[in-house]
């Protein structure tokens, strides 16, 4: 027996250890049957560096064998660019190209969009998805007309468009050059909306009418009959359905500044709304400091129960405030992050983007990328358009489009100080801490045109990408076929 003993001095002083967190890394993942955070932010480098441009669709279509409005204006744009005099465009910003907004429904199946010029278009995704296999990234394709479930032009530019969360066969649009939501069935083969919901009219001192427009549109999950809208006087209508074409509900900033985009939390139950004076305002529909008016139906009209100035939020980040000088800034988007639901995305108009913490009022992260005016860029043709970023379904990456470069940033928003955006990153103690192979850090993806809209697919985060020349640019992992030589090899 004594032969199967190790001598005393024949064990070494210093043993090496087994790594137990790494040797048991993925066998807790496959026990607790769902990723941690931690490691789901790990594996988000790899998905942040596999995106690229995959196809491009430029939006050339017919109505009854003629040009859309659409297409119309991108010719014009072309032979002015080309320097035909005759082809100046005197139609002002309405009937420019431009994707003015994008939305999935709700299984990822069909695609809308809407153009400045005043088009509304309804795709197949799945037959642009599969057209791009096989062809070279950036090469413009033809997209196959007969597929579109809806293609309809409207006397006006489009500014918004959303699905019906509640019952996926309606798309609802609006322009802030109007003050109409037009909903459409795209089960009708029609023209015609299948409602139309007005705001209420607004007299000045003087008595003549306040022209309105609606900026942004939002269904209520929960509540079917509910549609919310903000418009460019500083009031986010909320109306019934069931009651009739004008609003219930009228919740008012306080101001007549205009109301760039809108969001629902908390099931649906508070509203976000953000503007062109860089504030954010919440109203609670349950109740709160001033729940009064909801209880009494004479009262049309309520103030937010907050406000926050972002800039003054931004000047209380140390490091930035050394570096920069923080301005109030025109707000273009707010998003809330479908993976951390108390990280509420913003963009700015000077191309910054962030997120604030709305459980405790502050600014978490911070994406600055250079001005536009560094790289030389003619941004003046871009002041009409407004840049609607989009999150991912996973990992709180959040895809914006650039405002001086043509493609889009990939910023890493994960909540938590590991983050490379956050405002209390450090690089040195994370480089030290690190153990995996990938690197975290924001990515720009390069794209053959400029961006104005993104959309992110519900189920694969396939980006689909709006232009300010009207094409639809999809961004993904490219798909290599195999061959069957090579998969018996």
């Amino acid at each position: 027996m004594e032969k199967y003993f190790v001598s005393r001095e024949s064990v070494p002083e210093n043993p090496k250890r087994c790594n137990l967190s790494n040797r048991w890394k993925r066998s807790v993942v496959e026990l607790n049957g769902r990723f941690e955070p931690k490691y789901r932010h790990d594996l988000s480098a790899l998905l942040m560096q596999s995106y690229s441009q995959i196809g491009a669709f430029p939006h050339l279509y017919h109505v009854d064998r003629v040009l859309c409005p659409t297409h119309e204006g991108i010719v014009i744009a072309q032979r002015s660019r080309a320097g035909d005099g005759a082809m100046i465009d005197h139609r002002g910003s309405f009937g420019k190209p431009g994707i003015s907004a994008l939305d999935f429904d709700c299984k990822g199946i069909y695609l809308v969009s809407a153009t400045r010029s005043g088009c509304l278009t309804v795709h197949d995704f799945e037959s642009l998805y599969y057209q791009c296999n096989g062809t070279l990234p950036g090469v413009g394709l033809k997209e196959d007309q007969s597929k579109h479930l809806l293609h309809i032009t409207l006397p006006q530019q489009l500014d918004a468009v959303r699905w019906n969360l509640a019952n996926q066969d309606e798309v609802a649009c609006a322009s802030t050059r109007s003050n109409v939501v037009s909903i459409y069935d795209i089960g009708y083969i029609s023209d015609e909306p299948v409602e139309v919901l007005k705001t209420r009219r607004s007299i000045t001192v003087v008595g003549s009418d306040v022209q309105k427009g609606l900026s942004d549109i939002a269904f209520s999950a929960v509540n079917t009959s509910r549609l919310i809208a903000s418009d460019t006087h500083g009031v986010v209508n909320i109306w019934d359905r069931r009651v009739g074409v004008l609003p219930s509900l009228e919740l008012s900033t306080g101001s007549h500044s205009t109301l760039n985009s809108l969001q629902l939390h908390a099931e649906n139950q508070i509203i976000f709304a953000a503007g062109k004076h860089g504030s954010i305002y919440m109203w609670d529909l349950r109740g709160g400091r001033t729940s009064a008016p909801f209880q009494n139906h004479k009262e049309v009209r309520h103030l937010p129960l907050t406000s926050l100035k972002l800039a003054s939020m931004l000047e209380k980040i140390g490091t930035l405030k050394a570096q920069s000088k923080i301005v109030p800034q025109e707000i273009h988007s707010i998003d809330l992050d479908p993976s951390c639901s108390y990280q509420l995305a913003f963009h700015l108009d000077d191309g910054w983007s962030g997120v604030l913490d709305v459980y405790n009022s502050r600014v978490t992260h911070v994406h600055c990328p250079p001005p536009a005016w560094l790289s030389d860029s003619n941004n003046s043709a871009d002041q009409l358009h407004l840049r609607k970023p989009s999150w991912l379904s996973t990992n709180s990456i959040y895809a914006v489009g650039s405002s001086s470069d043509h493609g889009i940033h990939l910023l890493d928003f994960f909540p938590g100080s590991s983050s490379p955006s956050h405002v209390d990153y450090n690089e040195d103690i994370q480089s030290l801490s690190e153990r995996t192979k990938h690197k975290k850090q924001n990515r720009f993806v390069p794209l053959s045109e400029g961006v104005t809209a993104c959309v992110t697919h519900p189920l694969n985060n396939t980006i689909v990408a709006g232009t300010k020349n009207s094409s639809l640019l999809l961004v993904s992992q490219k798909q290599q076929c195999t061959s069957d030589s090579m998969l018996e090899q």
